[in-house]
């Protein structure tokens, strides 16, 4: 008789175990991929269609800065101007206002870097 109730307070306690310690058994594991579903759609949408070249003159004629939301930089002018995956266009007064930089121009580091070269020679 003994042995019965062991028995048997030993299978409560095993069946209890996970209520006691808040785990249901009813309630599968959450999926691991939501984390990664959440991600991929917030990437999705933080991203910007490439604008037109249209649109990129539009912006130029407007005096309108490229601001490259990624790195905090924004450009006037040159090869980065409207192609970056992650930008937008405004004026410079807001990105500065906004805490943007503004990049350094191609033609200043090529000359620093030609005078680099003379300083070796």
């Amino acid at each position: 008789m003994s042995k019965s109730i062991g028995f048997l307070g030993l299978s409560l306690i095993l069946s209890m175990g996970p209520v006691l310690q808040g785990i249901s058994l009813a309630q599968p594991a959450p999926a691991k991929d939501s984390k990664a579903t959440k991600s991929s759609s917030a990437k999705a949408s933080e991203e910007t269609p490439a604008p037109s070249d249209k649109e990129i003159a539009d912006a130029k004629e407007k005096g309108m800065v490229w601001v490259n939301l990624s790195s905090k930089i924004y450009h006037k002018e040159g090869k980065f101007y409207g192609k970056t995956k992650r930008g937008k266009f405004m004026s410079e007064d807001d990105a500065k206002k906004a805490g943007y930089r503004e990049a350094k121009t191609e033609t200043a580091s090529k000359t620093n870097s030609k005078a680099a070269a003379t300083k070796q020679k």
